[in-house]
């Protein structure tokens, strides 16, 4: 394909906004890889389910990227070893499956390396063999081991080592192996996930085949969830030239800075044997003491209930898992009874007097909900089904697996016990466990009462979504409200306002089309009423009360490891002030841990918050990079997307992109290392037709459109502080839709804002805001963002901070626009660069 040639186009702050036809908008062309959704210049397979990039490796002029993929179907399963080349890491190639999985295994993450030496004696003089080392997952057993398969045209075809598995530890979370060649010591080195334990192991090998382990590191940083796909790979230090610095990268899911998955790393040294960090052990900050709980007693503090006991515990109580992170001799904790009891713990009043409280928090993810109460009211007027019957009900249909099945008596068998519905009875969806499919549907109905109230719990799976385990309001044949459960067993009360259907007819819908993990959903008590129903209170979480109202409050992460959090109470300098430890949950993770309550100066920060993270953003896990990349560079590319909901993004016929390649590099900043990256210039290639150019704006407060347009674009921007509070872009704008790049100066955080952002409402856990601590220099703030049909990804301040969000649009949503809050701000430099498609040059 001929390449356009290049123009600049530069124009003036008055001028800018009158050149529409000078800012022309990518013309698509009609074709391949032209579906909605359809990244142009990040690579996705032509159909199916991918997900973590494996075998990275660059041989005989091809950058070689394989991946978990299903031959079969657009989720999850039959992992085998998808396959695609490049020779400019931008034009990509799909080959046939690499390495399909089998009736014995599947073929899980891992790495190729190209064997020069012919170590393992497969391959010839003048062509090496190309050889993966995977994890094989045992179909029947579980059980995870390392293996080999090896090629010998070029990557083509691979033959499974018949020596497999080469390493077989004997447990079913040890996987994902990165293999490189380690020179110092001549020899092939492994890294590889000990996942469950939040350790990575190093084994040395002459020949791939025999492994001797060497030594482990972790737990460390992050460890909120399970440790996947580690890489360790030097890189020159910057403040020793000539010298090296060790990374060592580890995926962790979940635990992720932004919520789900995400990729954290470690700067150290490796000796050939041992890798050591230079992180330091971290101690929080001091301060005014308001409850430690080491003499033996809760102080001042007043119990009520039975959760707590009496007097603190020193360590865990039976039937609780090892609990760890606490300081001293005692702490809070709940579990007494294990987590059927519940109760307060509050502190006396006490007069904030600094800007921050710290304290060690632990148990049950349980948010306190603003409104909720502990013995809230039962709405009992205009009762339309209470599915206390043999039956759901007169005019009830069911559908599916659900035809000819009742109402429940509570738990099912294999379920967790179901709590919180009312009298004998509720509908329970998990018939079979979670493999049932179909819907409950209720005679037709008038709408007379402003609000209709129900009783919801069970899966997370929101109408609109794929897969929705949901309790549906259908008016004219159109669903106009909806609800789904929280992952919890718990139901509690949803309340919807209908007063703008009244004298409509309708029927509510229970629907369950989810055979995946939580997929069931609860329901009981629906009613008609005057006034909405509050939520019970269900949360297990630490509460600061100002003037009888919750101001902050934190919970919990499904963990017995107590951490470290903060709340910022500047803002309440002087109030009188009480905290409040409540466990008002009896299901799952029904407890709360708490020490070392003190007001201070400065934040105490979580691990979370201390460890060091490649991307701030949703959308990039897996990372690994090319170990042998041309010119000695370090490239890395991610998979785009989370578990939270990866297998609910609505693309069809394929599923998941790849990050865009980034170029990695080590940069010193106040004394201390930190990785930075850049996408690789190859894409630069990609840029066409004229580069609209902008400078010395003024950002008045308020949003105001630019002209500038695009689906596939290029934004590089230059940013002065003002007076605004935040400041910055809004991107692929249109229809109601936009995705908001700014910088918030008052919290010196950089953020991608999708709420808006087009097709949010697959999962709960997609919409939101993501958020980067950034430090700007004189006032000044750059940022390059790569905007595709379907995802953004922020490199502010030359790579320092990254951000990677997965975004679905409709396609007619291209504008752009600057704003300001609360203030103005200053674009001294701002730049646009339409890119073609990769896949069509």
């Amino acid at each position: 394909m001929k390449k356009p040639v290049k123009k600049l186009l530069t124009v003036g702050m008055a001028s800018f906004f009158a050149l529409s036809s000078a800012v022309p908008a990518f013309a698509e062309d009609p074709g391949y890889y032209q579906e909605n959704y359809r990244n142009q210049f990040h690579f996705s397979p032509e159909a199916n389910w991918m997900n973590d990039p494996n075998g990275m490796v660059y041989y005989n002029g091809e950058y070689h990227l394989f991946y978990q993929y299903n031959p079969s179907g657009n989720t999850w399963g039959n992992m085998s070893w998808g396959h695609a080349v490049s020779r400019d890491l931008v034009h990509w190639t799909e080959l046939p499956v690499a390495i399909p999985q089998d009736a014995q295994e599947m073929i899980f993450s891992g790495s190729a390396v190209v064997d020069t030496n012919n170590t393992t004696g497969f391959g010839k003089p003048g062509n090496p063999a190309l050889v993966a080392i995977y994890t094989s997952a045992d179909k029947v057993t579980g059980k995870q081991s390392q293996s080999l398969a090896y090629s010998t045209d070029a990557g083509r075809t691979f033959t499974k080592y018949a020596g497999n598995p080469v390493l077989d530890i004997g447990s079913s979370n040890f996987r994902d192996p990165k293999v490189f060649w380690y020179e110092p010591g001549h020899e092939w080195l492994m890294t590889v996930a000990l996942s469950d334990q939040h350790k990575v192991s190093f084994y040395s090998s002459p020949d791939l085949k025999n492994w001797k382990h060497l030594s482990d590191f972790g737990p460390a940083g992050a460890a909120g969830g399970t440790w996947e796909c580690p890489d360790l790979f030097p890189l020159p230090d910057p403040s020793n030239p000539g010298k090296q610095k060790w990374v060592l990268m580890v995926n962790l899911n979940p635990g992720g800075i932004a919520g789900g998955s995400g990729v954290q790393y470690f700067i150290g040294d490796f000796d050939g044997t041992t890798f050591t960090s230079d992180d330091k052990p971290y101690t929080p900050p001091s301060g005014e003491k308001l409850g430690n709980f080491d003499n033996g007693t809760f102080d001042d503090w007043t119990v009520s209930g039975t959760a707590f006991g009496d007097v603190p515990v020193t360590g865990n109580l039976p039937g609780q898992l090892p609990v760890d992170g606490w300081v001293g001799s005692g702490f809070v904790n709940s579990f007494h009874n294990y987590d059927g009891s519940t109760g307060t713990l509050t502190s006396s009043n006490f007069t904030i007097d600094k800007d921050y409280i710290n304290f060690l928090i632990g148990g049950g993810n349980h948010p306190y909900v603003q409104g909720s109460a502990v013995n809230g009211a039962i709405p009992t007027e205009n009762v339309f089904a209470d599915f206390e019957g043999n039956t759901y009900g007169d005019g009830w249909k069911a559908t599916g697996d659900f035809s000819g099945t009742e109402p429940v008596a509570g738990t099912l068998p294999g379920q967790q016990t179901v709590g919180s519905y009312l009298g004998n009875k509720l509908v329970n969806t998990f018939f079979n466990g979670d493999s049932s499919t179909g819907t409950i549907t209720s005679s037709s109905f008038t709408i007379t009462e402003p609000y209709i109230n129900l009783l919801v719990g069970g899966g997370n799976h929101p109408w609109g979504g794929e897969n929705p385990t949901s309790v549906n309001l259908v008016v004219d044949g159109k669903v106009v409200e909806t609800a789904t459960g929280k992952d919890s067993e718990s139901l509690n009360w949803k309340a919807w306002d209908v007063s703008t259907y009244k004298g409509k007819t309708a029927n509510i819908q229970i629907v369950d089309q989810n055979s995946g993990g939580w997929g069931h959903i609860l329901t009981d008590q629906i009613t008609f009423s005057s006034q909405p129903a509050s939520p019970w209170a269900q949360d297990t979480s630490v509460k600061l009360i100002v003037d009888g109202k919750v101001v902050k409050s934190s919970t919990g992460q499904d963990s017995e490891s107590l951490d470290w959090t903060h709340w910022n109470v500047h803002d309440l300098l002087g109030k009188t002030a009480h905290i409040e430890i409540s466990d008002q949950n009896t299901s799952g993770w029904g407890h709360i841990l708490a020490d070392q309550f003190t007001m201070a100066n400065e934040p105490a920060l979580s691990a979370l918050e201390r460890a060091h993270w490649v991307d701030f953003g949703k959308d990039n896990y897996a990372a690994v990079t090319y170990d042998n990349a041309p010119g000695g560079k370090r490239i890395m590319i991610g998979w785009m997307n989370n578990w939270q909901y990866a297998g609910s993004i609505p693309t069809s016929p394929w599923r998941s992109a790849m990050t865009v390649p980034r170029e990695l590099k080590l940069q010193e900043e106040n004394g201390k290392l930190q990785l930075v990256q850049k996408p690789v210039n190859q894409l630069n290639e990609l840029r066409q037709g004229p580069t609209v150019h902008l400078e010395n704006f003024k950002v008045s407060e308020g949003t105001t459109p630019l002209l500038a347009k695009g689906k596939a674009v290029e934004v590089n921007a230059t940013f002065e502080a003002g007076s605004a509070k935040t400041y910055g872009l809004k991107l692929r704008t249109g229809n109601g839709q936009e995705t908001v790049v700014g910088y918030d100066s008052a919290t010196g955080e950089v953020y991608i804002d999708r709420t808006r952002s087009g097709d949010v409402n697959f999962s709960s856990d997609f919409p939101g805001i993501q958020r980067a601590p950034l430090a700007i220099n004189n006032g000044k703030l750059n940022l390059k963002i790569l905007v595709d049909w379907s995802s953004i990804e922020v490199f502010a301040e030359d790579g320092k901070v990254v951000l990677t969000d997965q975004i679905f649009p409709d396609p007619s949503s291209d504008g752009m626009a600057v704003f300001a809050t609360e203030g103005t701000a200053h674009l001294q430099s701002f730049t646009v660069n339409q890119l073609r498609s990769a896949w069509n040059d």
